[in-house]
């Protein structure tokens, strides 16, 4: 009687040890790996495929005008950025691209979990962005901007050493304020949630001045005459940066049919004349094939 139950509990265990055993090792196969974007992409080279036959590319913005943005008046997916991606979605047969919005630290997030299928935003390409995603070439270049208020005291950046300044989550321009008060070159800064309110904070007195971008800041003045700012001048940029659109790694179908066609659009002049459009001056834009290689980001 004894060995029977012995046997009987040696059995069950076994029987066990398999069960755990094969529940760990589906566990492990559900999960993907960090920043392999398994959730969201099954980088089998279908990608385009699959978009088209969607009929739809989905990109991730923040809503900030002039780069991509939802126009209030039209209803329309708008900006130098829209322009850029439209004109590449329809040389691809993609019918519709259809924005979603995101704040902007959220967005390459919201890419790798797979409920965008580009970012296209005025985004930085960035070494540790290039960690997250893959990015096109590059779309143009861009500076920042000091704004501040018209009857301002503040004549350069010299000026701004015992005052507030204001920059907007996870944009690049609110490392260089910080690094600005790390240096004793600003008094404080202070961190809002979106450009408008960035901008509003100057306009309110809240905040002496901010820094933004400068494609932002000159459209956002020549669009709201009742706003009492100006942009600090003369000031050099310090953070000009390089933009393109983010894609996930393992889309790479869908990254290389996207840099095709925008290669022709530099070449035949139509992203020239996008630019040109919206106001961008000429040392933004990257005309030439080489320079535009994401590769040769630093």
């Amino acid at each position: 009687m004894k060995n029977s139950c012995k046997k009987l509990f040696i059995l069950t265990v076994l029987v066990l040890s398999s069960l755990f055993l094969l529940a760990g090792c589906g566990s492990e196969d559900a999960k993907p790996a960090p920043g392999s974007s398994a959730s969201s992409s099954s980088g089998d080279g279908n990608t385009l495929a699959k978009i088209r036959e969607k009929g739809v590319l989905v990109v991730g913005s923040s809503n900030d005008a002039p780069f991509a943005y939802m126009d209030t008046k039209t209803n329309k997916f708008s900006g130098v950025d829209s322009e850029i991606i439209e004109e590449i979605a329809k040389r691809l047969n993609i019918p519709k691209v259809e924005m979603k919005q995101v704040p902007f630290e959220n967005l390459l997030v919201e890419l790798d979990n797979g409920s965008i299928d580009m970012v296209t935003d005025a985004m930085y390409i960035k070494p540790e962005r290039l960690q997250k995603a893959s990015f096109t070439n590059i779309w143009y270049t861009e500076g920042e901007a000091v704004v501040i208020k018209k009857d301002s005291p503040i004549k350069s950046k010299a000026d701004l050493k015992d005052k507030v300044i204001g920059g907007q989550k996870g944009v690049t321009f609110l490392e260089l304020a910080n690094k600005w008060k790390d240096a004793g070159e600003v008094k404080d800064v202070k961190v809002f949630n979106s450009q408008a309110e960035l901008m509003m904070a100057v306009n309110t007195g809240k905040i002496d001045a901010c820094i933004t971008d400068g494609i932002v800041a000159g459209y956002t003045l020549k669009q709201n005459a009742s706003l009492d700012l100006q942009i600090l001048s003369p000031y050099t940029p310090e953070a000009s940066g390089k933009i393109g659109a983010a894609i996930r790694f393992g889309d790479k179908d869908l990254l290389d049919a996207v840099n095709g066609e925008l290669e022709k659009m530099r070449s035949d002049g139509t992203l020239k004349t996008i630019l040109e459009k919206y106001g961008l001056p000429e040392n933004y834009m990257v005309l030439s094939a080489d320079e535009a290689k994401t590769q040769n980001v630093k």
